[in-house]
């Protein structure tokens, strides 16, 4: 092709001509992939419809449609509901997500026909030539034509080293830049680029789930569906060899038995949760890209903050330019003009820099004819020497980016070498010497950086000589005007706040106390904390972390997790990605790095942390309420399994038939479970999910099986028909049902009353109305009697059982809690 001919200084200039562009498209060689982590529509139709379940389910359909029970597939509608509602749901969701996350995709600056555009990385094709920037994360493998960068391959390598990349070097896809500037060719888009077949390796080998909601979901699924082959069979075989019942009765009790141990609500009730909470934040335009990080959300009990972009707003201000005390008389505006147009960084700081000189620059007429001197109030001085002083631009001979491990940049010029940066990395062991000439500024919550002169020879090695102080830029950063209501919330909710910055550790305490945040006043210098012991031990004991590196952040959330903290960690630089990567929950703010954002787990859309508190209100709300329901599916599997082992035991064929469970779950389970969803919940997740469950489970399902085991027996003995001890049995069922449903739901309000109320009407109208089709049988006195009976003795049964489970369940507990080491 004629572009391979053309030198690269003009590919650099020109890039691909729209011909060239539309030809790659032809080709296919265009940096876009169809594996995503993502399930697509297909997979979501896939997903709720070949399940294990409702592969059971056919068969039993197709059992009762051999024997010609056709009344008990009343279940049928149920899961065919189910399984619609679960794919229009995920279908919703799916659409939303896919809207927003069109809005937060990566861009790419390409040059093409010799000019600079910004568009979607996917619309990017091999050979095209982009501009790289500090905080992009690379699309494409691509090799650098032009310029020096710095590069984080951590999250492709697991090595947080920050590599330096100039001409000639690869750049490998998914890793992001830290610091410079540079050209580079796509050598690898789409489905070759390096990132793209480690997805597919990751895709191939399914996804690790992080929710532990979902993990004990599963994990109880799994076993559920293990258990009810044997009992299935082991109970038909009972029923028609040893106890001579007809094809058709064992059958259909087996039938029973198994549709009693499938929860099959329960995870759709989760996916329904999670998706509707999902649709709620992106209303508050939060966007999630992994639904499950909702609950990791819901249980997290320490935030870790940034403070620029976070506590305060995005933009910084110069507030003013401050002389050093013992500095000759430099010409620091110049010094600064020249300094910024040198060095290729784009950040935050910098841009305040050059805005504040190129206003001073007009204000004054700085840089058409004449530079001013700063005095000591960093007023410009005017006197007539001063204005007939001319000073030439200097011209850059070698320029260091400014990276979050030295905190400095540099530039040389041919008058010397010039640092700028954080004062502590900048004067090394010689801070002291300025200390108290900053500490005016730190102490009010400013942001300082020195500008020195450094002697040495190297800028981009260790400093090995004293640099000499010249002035200081004083920067500003207003605290957000909400912090104080959002970390107001937290601090009721339980959630300790850090704050973890990269800015002096005085300056990050005072920001901190403004915005409300509690015990901000221990803070320390992240300097000092030279081994992972220390970094453990500052963890618990403070509250800010100044002058932390990105490393550190990373152990920071390290040591805190391994302290039993559940945490999130919210950012909006490349500096906060590594620790964003470990931490149970990321949050990034859609204004800053796009590689922070293609990083996180949940991005701020309109970057306002106001919406945390909305984010982890939705959390618990899906958590809570799932959790509440849980107890409810589990309460008809516990039975249903402990039933079942009674019946094998004893010799007894199972009394229920599949249309009555189908009665108990209809109104005691699935219908109240999806109602007490929606009700907001924002109590604090404490304890696992799956522990919990069962604990509230286990006395209503024991109470089940006591209850009716003995209606069976006494059945036996007085000789009642199985139609009425299968009558009686689904309406204790139904009293216990009701009675777990009050506890699980106190405190009782009107709309829990009202679902009560629905409910029990809903059972009575079937039972009454539609007893035929629900196999509910006209009952003999002494039926009704030893249910009235039975009744009464559950209440008192479910109440000592609830009682004496928490109270084993708190005595095991507290023993755990006072075996464990002390930290």
């Amino acid at each position: 092709m004629s572009e391979n001919r053309m030198p690269e200084e003009k590919r650099i200039l020109r890039g691909l001509s729209k011909e060239e562009v539309e030809e790659r498209f032809i080709e296919g060689f265009v940096n876009k992939t169809d594996i995503s982590t993502e399930k697509s529509a297909k997979e979501i139709v896939k997903s709720n419809v070949f399940t294990y379940f409702n592969f059971i389910f056919l068969v039993i359909t197709i059992l009762l449609c051999v024997v010609g029970s056709f009344r008990n597939l009343t279940f049928l509608p149920i899961i065919i509901g189910n399984t619609l509602i679960g794919i229009i749901q995920e279908l919703r969701a799916k659409k939303v997500l896919d809207k927003m996350s069109l809005l937060n995709a990566p861009h790419a600056i390409v040059i093409r026909d010799g000019e600079q555009k910004k568009i979607l990385s996917e619309q990017l094709v091999k050979d095209d030539v982009i501009l790289l920037t500090a905080g992009t994360q690379i699309c494409a493998d691509a090799v650098v034509l032009e310029g020096t960068i710095q590069v984080n391959e951590s999250l492709l390598t697991g090595e947080a080293d920050e590599i330096e990349k100039t001409p000639g070097s690869r750049l490998m896809s998914g890793s992001f830049v830290v610091s410079g500037e540079c050209y580079a060719r796509l050598e690898k888009v789409g489905k070759h680029s390096y990132i793209s077949r480690l997805t597919a390796e990751a895709k191939a080998m399914g996804n690790e789930e992080q929710s532990e909601m979902i993990r004990s979901i599963n994990q109880l699924v799994k076993w559920i569906g293990i258990v009810i082959i044997p009992i299935g069979i082991i109970l038909f075989w009972q029923g028609y060899i040893v106890n001579g019942e007809t094809f058709q009765k064992s059958i259909v009790s087996m039938v029973a038995a198994i549709i009693g141990m499938i929860p099959e609500g329960l995870y759709l009730l989760t996916t329904i949760a999670l998706a509707l909470g999902t649709m709620r934040l992106a209303k508050r335009h939060v966007l999630l890209h992994d639904m499950k990080s909702i609950e990791a959300l819901a249980r997290v009990d320490v935030l870790c903050v940034d403070k620029t972009g976070t506590i305060t707003e995005a933009g910084m201000e110069v507030a003013k330019i401050v002389p050093a005390k013992d500095a000759e008389n430099t010409f620091l505006q110049s010094l600064l003009r020249d300094y910024a147009s040198a060095v290729p960084d784009n950040n935050a700081t910098m841009e305040a820099i050059r805005d504040y000189l190129e206003r001073k620059g007009k204000d004054k007429d700085i840089d058409k004819d004449k530079d001013a001197d700063i005095d000591r109030n960093g007023n410009i001085d005017e006197t007539p020497e001063t204005q007939n002083f001319v000073t030439a631009r200097r011209k850059a001979l070698e320029v260091m980016p400014f990276t979050s491990a030295t905190k400095y940049s540099g530039v040389v010029f041919e008058d010397g070498k010039y640092l700028l940066g954080a004062p502590e990395f900048v004067m090394g062991n010689a801070f002291e010497e300025i200390a108290d000439e900053i500490r005016e500024y730190t102490k009010k919550g400013y942001r300082v950086l020195l500008l020195a002169k450094y002697p040495g020879s190297d800028i981009k090695g260790t400093l090995t000589e004293k640099p000499e102080p010249l002035g200081y830029v004083i920067l500003s950063n207003p605290i957000r005007e909400n912090a104080k209501k959002t970390f107001g919330y937290f601090k009721t909710q339980g959630v300790a706040v850090k704050v973890i910055s990269g800015d002096n550790p005085e300056t990050v305490s005072e920001v901190a106390r403004c915005a409300g945040i509690e015990q901000a006043e221990k803070y320390v210098d992240a300097g000092t904390l030279d081994t992972d012991e220390k970094i453990y031990d500052a963890a618990d004991r403070y509250t800010v972390f100044g002058r932390v590196t990105p490393k550190q952040k990373q152990k920071l959330v390290h040591a805190l997790q391994d302290a039993g903290h559940t945490v999130a960690m919210t950012g909006d630089g490349v500096n906060d990605i590594l620790a964003m990567k470990d931490a149970d929950c990321s949050v990034a703010m859609a204004s800053g790095s796009e590689a922070a954002a293609q990083a996180a787990q949940v991005v701020l859309l309109d970057s306002d942390f106001a919406h945390m508190p909305d984010v982890v209100s939705e959390g618990r709300q899906v958590v809570n309420n799932v959790q509440r329901s849980a107890s409810l599916f589990l309460v008809k599997n516990i039975f249903s399994l402990l039933m079942a082992i009674f019946a094998v035991v004893s010799t007894i064929t199972y009394p229920l038939e599949p249309a009555q469970i189908s009665l108990i779950s209809m109104f005691t389970i699935g219908a109240p479970g999806f109602l007490l969803a929606l009700e907001p919940n924002r109590n604090r997740i404490e304890g696992r999910f799956l522990r919990k469950v069962l604990l509230k489970a286990f006395p209503a399902g024991l109470t089940d099986v006591l209850i009716v085991g003995s209606l069976v027996v006494c059945g036996e003995v007085f000789s009642i028909p199985a139609s009425d001890v299968a009558t009686a049995s689904t309406m204790l069922l139904c009293v216990v049902g009701f009675m777990i449903l009050i506890k699980i739901s106190h405190p009782m309000n009107k709309f829990k009353y009202g679902i009560l109320i629905f409910n029990i009407a809903g059972l009575l109208f079937c039972g009454i109305c539609l007893n035929q089709l629900f196999a509910m049988s006209q009952m003999s006195k002494i039926s009704i009697l030893l249910m009235i009976v039975f009744a009464f003795a559950a209440e008192s049964l479910f109440r000592y059982l609830t009682i004496g489970v928490e109270g084993i369940a708190k005595f095991i507990s507290s023993r755990a809690h006072r075996g464990a080491p002390q930290k």
